[in-house]
């Protein structure tokens, strides 16, 4: 490579790949290919941009002499103007998973909460910022000190032809322990990735009401005919992060209130319907019952059930509920 021309090449490549790569899993691709893709995103290319900000320049192992009667230090120390290759990519990982948390933590205090759709537009975005600001820093060095990443692979560790601190001693254990803590924090990142929190599962259950106007007396209709053959529209939401079949029970009860509570005097099943409803998608019924008792305290009850519903359906036993008093004339 050369100064001239090169210097930023590393850089451009960060920022053409995390929009890329950013692309790519919002694009719709699923599994495997899409923990591939996150990966980078999360464990390497923010703390990359961020390290080659802080240290655009390549190292220049110098020394710098003491007087030994004023210090009492009679060995040269060994100054780097910048960081080695290696180095810059443990710092890079460690920089990564900080900013990636720290973005993480920032997102779940705003409107759209802690989402992929938060955070990740969120991690690219410091990414690309923190790149073209490398891009500046390094153009701001002399050419001849510019950092530029080896193009080999054996540039990538500490040698014994190379001057470092390690120069006294076998380099190559220090080697093997980089590249396994670097495996292990891939390894962890992805395995964070493919394993991520997810909340308890739930059901949204509801009726379908009126629509609301300054002469609106209740929110559904409440007022019937003995006899006559009615409909309501019940809907289903799945959130539990798996398909779920359902049964829905609609029971006419004859109650009395009293201290707070209600007493079921009389119960009669009028529908039942079941429905299979995948992850994510809401489903509508309609239920069908023809009221047969007279009175002004019934109440209309809907029970929702995962799987078949037991023998004697109630709202002790149901998974959902939603109850309307309504009031049957003859």
């Amino acid at each position: 490579m050369s100064d001239t021309h090169w210097w930023f090449f590393d850089l451009t490549a960060v920022i053409v790949l995390t929009g890329a790569l950013t692309f790519g899993v919002f694009s719709g691709i699923d599994g495997t290919a899409r923990i591939l893709l996150t990966i980078p995103l999360v464990v390497f290319f923010p703390g990359y941009a961020l390290v080659s900000a802080m240290f655009p320049d390549k190292p220049t192992n110098n020394s710098q002499s003491f007087d030994e009667a004023k210090t009492g230090l009679g060995n040269p120390l060994l100054v780097t103007g910048g960081l080695e290759t290696i180095e810059r990519l443990v710092l890079s990982t460690v920089f990564s998973v900080a900013l990636v948390s720290a973005i993480t933590l920032l997102t779940s205090l705003t409107p759209g909460g802690l989402a992929l759709e938060t955070v990740l537009p969120g991690t690219a975005l410091l990414t690309v910022a923190l790149a073209l600001l490398a891009i500046g820093s390094r153009y701001r060095c002399p050419p001849d000190q510019r950092f530029i990443p080896p193009l080999s692979i054996g540039g990538l560790f500490f040698t014994q032809q190379r001057p470092t601190a390690y120069d006294r001693s076998n380099t190559r254990p220090y080697n093997v322990a980089i590249v396994i803590g670097l495996l292990l924090l891939v390894a962890s990142g992805g395995f964070a990735i493919t394993n991520q929190p997810q909340s308890d599962g739930f059901t949204e259950f509801s009726v379908d009401t009126e629509n609301v106007t300054g002469e609106t007396d209740t929110m559904y209709e409440s007022t019937y005919t003995a006899g006559e053959s009615q409909e309501v529209q019940a809907t289903i939401t799945n959130q539990e992060h798996e398909e779920y079949t359902y049964t829905t029970v609609v029971l006419l009860e004859q109650v009395s209130y009293d201290d707070g509570g209600a007493t079921v005097h009389e119960t009669e099943e009028m529908d039942r319907a079941s429905a299979t409803v995948a992850d994510g998608d809401t489903h509508q019924q309609t239920l069908e019952f023809t009221p047969s008792m007279v009175d002004d305290d019934l109440r209309l009850t809907l029970l929702l059930y995962d799987g078949e519903p037991p023998a004697e359906p109630t709202a002790e036993n149901a998974y959902r509920t939603v109850q309307l008093p309504i009031e049957v004339e003859s």
